[in-house]
């Protein structure tokens, strides 16, 4: 359940982060690193 939250939260903040960006290497950014967060959550770290 907390695992399942905490990939929520990651993806609201990655939803923020996109309208924030400007460029389209903003995007890939924030996408690396919502990538890189769920992967750690799902992993348990």
């Amino acid at each position: 359940m907390i695992k399942k939250s905490l990939l929520i939260i990651v993806l609201i903040a990655m939803a923020f982060s996109i309208i924030g960006c400007q460029t389209v290497q903003g995007v890939g950014g924030d996408i690396k690193w919502t990538g890189q967060k769920s992967a750690e959550i799902l992993e348990g770290k």
